[in-house]
């Protein structure tokens, strides 16, 4: 999934999207009432005025994007997501540098809590094109008391957080995984990314095709380099395998698809990110307070 725009670069030319900009991508984002189905406890949460509390801060929104609604009623309330990123602190990014950025996601047609998350990626190339490598839950508050409270004390918390997260790619590229533990993270990330309530993955993609780098620079056997190859594997889709239809006769290969739902890519992240984690730990590990 992606949400960024031509001006979301890693050089001289970035700058923040506009208001106009955003009112193209997202329309949803200057929702300043709720949506006509929603009940008086519902709390509304202008997206608009959190982006220019956000950028008092530093954070300027890179790119946008909103879910697709049925109800044409919806467009201008529903679900959105956006990615925030200081452009202006003087950093010089190179290919391969990770990025911490700020995700906020928000609805006001009862669609989705407000959230805030940090997330962390890496530089593809100097235009913009980075490769997503992990979403950490920070805060969410539902549109209800006094959320205006809430959503001010969240969102300083995730800003005073989020650069912790940066830590992580140099703490576990120093924790080496035997291929025993390697496949186990695999399994594990397969489950995650393929299984039902049961925990049984219905599929004919196996977990020791989401080791396989995309890309020579991401082999390695360090946790940084599983978790990277893993995640892209697992969002990103593309995996072939041979699937035999209900008689048994034929054979057939199926392809993975791209995780393109705003929820899922979330969920599937943290979800990730957790399990990295989780590891880091068991290799005996511990993350910074």
């Amino acid at each position: 999934m992606t949400v960024y725009t031509n001006t979301a670069r890693f050089d001289h030319q970035a700058r923040a999207m506009t208001e106009d900009e955003l009112r193209k991508a997202a329309p949803s984002i200057f929702a300043t009432v709720a949506h006509e189905s929603r009940s008086e406890r519902f709390q509304p949460i202008p997206t608009i005025d959190v982006l220019r509390a956000l950028a008092s801060e530093g954070f300027v929104p890179v790119g946008a994007r909103q879910s697709g609604t049925r109800d044409m009623g919806k467009v201008n309330h529903t679900k959105h997501l956006i990615r925030l990123r200081r452009i202006d602190d003087g950093k010089v990014y190179n290919v391969g540098d990770t990025v911490c950025e700020i995700l906020l996601k928000n609805a006001n047609d009862g669609t989705s809590a407000y959230e805030l998350l940090a997330g962390l990626f890496r530089v593809r190339c100097l235009n913009s094109l980075v490769a997503q490598t992990g979403t950490i839950d920070s805060v969410k508050v539902r549109h209800s008391g006094d959320v205006g409270a809430k959503v001010i004390e969240g969102t300083y918390r995730v800003l005073e957080e989020a650069e912790k997260t940066l830590a992580a790619p140099q703490d576990w590229s120093t924790i080496k995984l035997l291929p025993d533990e390697q496949l186990a993270f695999a399994e594990s990330a397969h489950i995650i990314r393929f299984g039902n309530e049961e925990g049984e993955a219905a599929t004919p993609i196996q977990p020791k095709q989401l080791l396989i780098p995309r890309r020579h620079d991401d082999k390695g056997n360090d946790l940084w380099c599983v978790f990277n190859v893993t995640q892209e594997n697992a969002i990103r889709g593309g995996l072939r395998g041979p699937y035999r239809d209900v008689e048994g006769n034929r054979i057939r290969r199926v392809r993975t698809r791209a995780v393109t739902g705003i929820d899922q890519d979330i969920r599937l992240n943290k979800a990730l990110w957790l399990l990295a984690e989780t590891m880091a730990e068991l290799k005996g590990h511990k993350a910074a307070a």
